[in-house]
């Protein structure tokens, strides 16, 4: 009942205005004209955007035949999966911490954090990555604590099989559950025990006993890949060579170090900090009022996380808390990741996945040890007022004056 609330209360607000402006902007002039080749009897040639897998792609064209070809056909399939993006975080939130306070919060915090509201508003990829990624991650913090994961596991793999299907960047998350599941299996063979075990440990010798290397190859390398692929399908047919072929191209044009310059590029280095902005639109639309959108995430929110995730890593090395690694992990991993490709060219949308995940960081350490519960929620409003003051230029159809525009401004590199 509680999901199916913070869902409707999510669709709603996101829903809002979602149809200004009437045109195309930002990188909706790539995706929606591919999107509206997939609806074609016959898929023309060459295709457009073949740089990302299609499942993103086909469900704007699903909604684009549904909807019409409008804005409101373009964006909202990025409202839905917006919505369920939140709904996933308060399911991460109750895997982790067991209550349904702190879940609420957590999905209230990743609202509040504004990234997720301004991407699901906009004909993109990376919502539908996202809200996939983050149940598959909730299946995953669910099993974890599970004798018998195995039904969890491959929830996961199906989720982050889905991920990758809108683009790659979902394979980092999946990555990171490979990684915790080897590391355990390796101390487990290495009879690795710690000397003040405690129940709430991230490693324990009796986890998952029933788990084998076969289900561990079917939950996070054939069910991912099986569902992966099928989303070509309807592009290529059941052509091996098209479809290596398609996987050969993704690979090149995501890898390549020859890529150009962009006005709001930055590198993953300065993300956390919020250094530079996206500005998705900047219209103006009389002597004294803009409509702008700027992807810029809630300071408030994202500053006061990196202490948090400081806190997580004291806990894990510290105390080896469970909850603590497990945050810590599927932040790290989907940001980090970046620092290892060769691709030059980097957005602050990039650490979409890491940012909204570190609501979770945000609720851990707000109501660790004897804080009074009041704290959290004093928190959760103040980023609320925060998410209040930064819609002028987070809605194209509220609009906002020059003069307000220079206040909320409040660095240089924002602009």
């Amino acid at each position: 009942m509680i999901a199916a609330i913070i869902f409707i209360v999510a669709h709603l607000a996101l829903l809002a205005g979602v149809t200004t402006p009437e045109k195309l902007y930002f990188d909706e002039v790539h995706y929606v004209p591919a999107a509206r080749q997939m609806l074609e009897p016959v898929m023309p040639s060459p295709m457009l955007n073949p740089m990302h897998p299609p499942l993103a792609k086909q469900l704007i064209a699903l909604s684009i035949r549904t909807l019409g070809d409008a804005p409101l056909g373009w964006r909202y399939p990025g409202v839905l999966f917006g919505s369920l993006s939140i709904v996933a975080m308060y399911l991460c939130g109750l895997a982790l911490f067991a209550a349904q306070g702190p879940a609420v919060a957590a999905a209230m915090l990743a609202f509040f954090n504004q990234m997720v509201f301004v991407q699901s508003r906009i004909a993109m990829l990376d919502i539908f990555s996202l809200a996939f990624g983050l149940l598959a991650t909730a299946a995953f913090l669910h099993g974890f604590r599970k004798p018998r994961p195995h039904l969890w596991f491959a929830l996961a793999g199906l989720g982050f099989g889905l991920s990758a299907a809108c683009k790659w960047s979902g394979l980092f998350a999946l990555a990171v559950c490979i990684a915790i599941v080897a590391v355990i299996r390796l101390m487990q063979g290495w009879r690795t025990q710690f000397a003040d075990s405690a129940a709430g440990d991230w490693y324990r010798p009796g986890l998952w006993p029933d788990f084998r290397l076969t289900h561990f190859a079917a939950c996070f390398v054939a069910i991912p890949a099986f569902v992966y692929l099928a989303t070509f399908v309807p592009l290529y047919g059941l052509s091996f060579p098209d479809l290596l072929e398609a996987q050969r191209r993704i690979f090149s044009d995501n890898t390549t170090t020859a890529i150009a310059g962009h006005t709001y590029m930055s590198s993953w280095p300065s993300w956390p900090f919020l250094v530079r902005p996206v500005w998705y639109l900047f219209d103006k639309v009389s002597d004294d009022r803009i409509a702008a959108v700027v992807f810029l995430g809630n300071p408030l929110v994202l500053w006061a996380a990196l202490p948090a995730l400081a806190v997580c890593l004291r806990d894990w090395v510290v105390t080896r808390r469970a909850d603590a690694f497990l945050i810590l992990s599927f932040y790290a991993g989907p940001y980090l990741a970046w620092a290892l490709l060769p691709r030059t060219l980097g957005f602050l949308y990039y650490y979409l996945p890491a940012a909204t995940l570190a609501s979770l960081a945000l609720v851990y350490v707000l109501r660790r040890g004897n804080s009074p519960r009041w704290l959290l929620w004093a928190f959760v409003a103040a980023t609320a007022a925060g998410f209040a003051a930064m819609l002028p230029i987070t809605v194209a159809i509220v609009g906002t004056s020059m003069d307000t525009f220079v206040r909320l401004m409040l660095f240089r590199s924002w602009i």
